[in-house]
């Protein structure tokens, strides 16, 4: 089993804050992987440093047994290592096809080719595979900013996912979606990302959706792992139930993360 991601003794300080203390992961490829916590637990942070969005204070990150402490996010990308964002990262006024087709001319060209066409038939067949795959193919002509929410955030990570990621990131896949809509929603992306071999790291606050979605969890609390464990033993484990499953049990709704 191939090692993807080997994450040692990480740290993050914001002046006096402590936002991350000694994380410690190691993910193999084709795991699918949770991380929990409840608002401010550190798991945002943690997805930033690993994707290059913030420097760490102290620690090692290693994709594919490369060192990518002090890359930039572009740097990191095309070394295989994609995410999203819990906000969609979608050019609102460009039809679905125009948003791919960029994200697949960014992923594709650099310097002098970047003076080259965008709009070339191996590329538009391209992008028509891949919204087939991410099943949105009917909003091919729609502007993104009429798209519902759903079609939105399948566009988001389809876009993400342009480069063939060995390892993606996903920031809440399921924020902002309806409770009748979000099984169905994660089928598509789940089904996808396995179609192109992807391992997978995912936040999220939906219990019922971590349950279904992924055999792996790491439970994030105050900067640190308090748990990480196959995810029926995670969801019993005393820390996990006391401070992330019992709080949304008290609040009685899966609030957006920001930390």
């Amino acid at each position: 089993m191939t090692r993807v991601l080997e994450v040692h003794n990480l740290e993050k300080n914001f002046g006096g804050v402590v936002a991350a203390h000694g994380i410690n992961v190691n993910v193999d490829e084709g795991e699918t992987i949770g991380i929990i916590g409840a608002n401010g637990a550190g798991k945002t942070t943690f997805i930033n440093m690993v994707t290059g969005y913030f420097p760490p204070s102290g620690g090692t990150i290693e994709f594919l047994g490369r060192n990518v402490v002090g890359m930039r996010p572009r740097e990191v990308t095309k070394l295989g290592l994609c995410r999203s964002f819990q906000v969609s990262q979608v050019f609102l006024s460009e039809t679905v096809f125009d948003n791919m087709l960029v994200a697949y001319g960014i992923a594709e060209r650099s310097g002098w080719g970047l003076l080259t066409p965008l709009h070339t038939g191996d590329r538009e067949e391209r992008v028509d595979a891949h919204l087939r795959r991410y099943q949105i193919s009917n909003y091919r002509d729609t502007a993104a900013s009429a798209l519902p929410q759903g079609v939105r955030k399948l566009l988001d990570i389809a876009m993400a996912t342009v480069r063939n990621p060995k390892l993606i990131m996903l920031d809440e896949p399921t924020s902002g979606i309806s409770v009748e809509e979000k099984f169905g929603l994660m089928d598509i992306i789940m089904q996808a990302l396995r179609q192109e071999q992807t391992t997978v790291l995912f936040i999220e606050h939906d219990m019922e959706i971590v349950e279904r979605y992924v055999a792996r969890v790491l439970a994030f609390s105050q900067g640190e792992i308090i748990c990480d464990a196959p995810t029926a033993e995670a969801m019993k484990h005393p820390k996990v139930m006391e401070l992330i499953i019992g709080d949304k049990k008290s609040s009685g709704n899966g609030a957006n993360n920001h930390a």
